[in-house]
């Protein structure tokens, strides 16, 4: 199988890139594909796709998943065995501003690729969930066997959306696919809209940083070479379904398989800015708000299922991983 073409969607994103490089070492060839749309700074996906680009196993294909008929002959061309469905419109304040983004990329998007995966013989077919579909559930950690029927978002809402219409397409046309549900990854070549970038952007321009909830968040920041590690042993690990096993939230006779990719360890922000602020030499300015609509006090991923199929846990601890991304934003600014 290692020679097996691998699509990645959203290959010019913070996760999608860093699984392209890790599949690239490993000796797989890879097809990118991204729209490189202007959420955020395009020079920052462009810079992505120019290093993996310089992997001769790497092609890109700029693209938008919800244009159905480009996305129909693209799987068409290639009929991937494997395909790691990591573009999105992500951000939970973002769709508060801008719906629709989330209905074409997330939804649109979402069932073009389940399609080509139906109509072109895909052996597995991973994606992207979020933390975000537990919403309003208070018990920690989240299990992938609590129920996720209260979104407190859009972009949850279309995340949950995505977990059913795998399920579906799963159930119906036996496409293995797995799901996974990631949590606040952070870590060198970030998205500049996620917390750990935005502080570290204001500490050294000597800006306030807003901290909601007056500071009291907790959130299981997860590495971002940990996920990817995650990523890439699962793909050949397709699901099989349980045939004849009593449905729960984490259990399916459809070959589907949701996971949580978390650390472990929820971190309080406050703590997480001091390490900023020991990396960069510079005390935060802090702005005190309160909890924004659509944003939890709190994440924690229960991995015990990951860790039981593949025998993964996370190993950065936080301190490492923070210095490795201070380390990164000082060269890429060029600071």
């Amino acid at each position: 199988m290692l020679n097996d073409k691998v699509l990645v969607t959203g290959a010019a994103g913070f996760i999608g890139f860093h699984v392209a490089r890790q599949l690239l070492a490993d000796g797989r060839e890879v097809v990118g594909a991204d729209s490189v749309n202007a959420y955020y700074d395009p020079k920052l996906k462009e810079a992505r796709i120019e290093l993996l680009k310089r992997d001769p196993k790497f092609s890109f294909v700029k693209h938008d998943l919800a244009d159905r008929a480009a996305s129909s002959a693209l799987f068409e061309q290639h009929r991937f065995p494997i395909v790691i469905h990591l573009a999105a419109q992500a951000g939970v304040r973002y769709s508060l501003q801008n719906p629709h983004a989330y209905v074409d990329a997330n939804l649109d998007g979402f069932i073009n690729v389940l399609e080509g995966c139906r109509h072109n013989e895909c052996r597995h077919l991973v994606f992207a969930s979020s933390s975000s579909v537990y919403g309003a559930n208070t018990k920690l950690p989240f299990s992938v066997r609590d129920n996720v029927d209260h979104p407190i978002s859009l972009y949850a809402a279309s995340k949950k959306a995505n977990e059913l219409m795998a399920h579906a397409y799963s159930h119906l046309y036996r496409i293995p696919a797995t799901g996974l549900r990631f949590f606040t990854v952070y870590g060198p070549w970030g998205r500049p809209d996620m917390a750990m970038f935005i502080f570290a952007k204001a500490i050294l321009a000597g800006e306030p940083i807003k901290l909601f909830n007056h500071g009291e968040m907790r959130r299981d920041f997860t590495y971002v070479d940990d996920v990817s590690q995650a990523v890439v042993r699962l793909i050949d690990r397709p699901p099989q379904g349980r045939p004849g096993a009593p449905a729960d939230p984490a259990t399916s006779s459809a070959p589907c398989k949701i996971y949580n990719v978390g650390n472990n360890r929820p971190e309080n922000l406050m703590h997480v800015v001091s390490l900023l602020e020991k990396e960069f030499g510079r005390t935060a300015i802090k702005e005190m708000l309160p909890m924004q609509p659509g944003d939890v006090e709190a994440t924690y991923a229960d991995i015990d299922e990951l860790e039981r199929d593949i025998g993964f846990r996370p190993s950065t601890a936080l301190d490492e991983g923070v210095a490795r991304f201070a380390k990164w934003y000082r060269e890429y600014h060029r600071l």
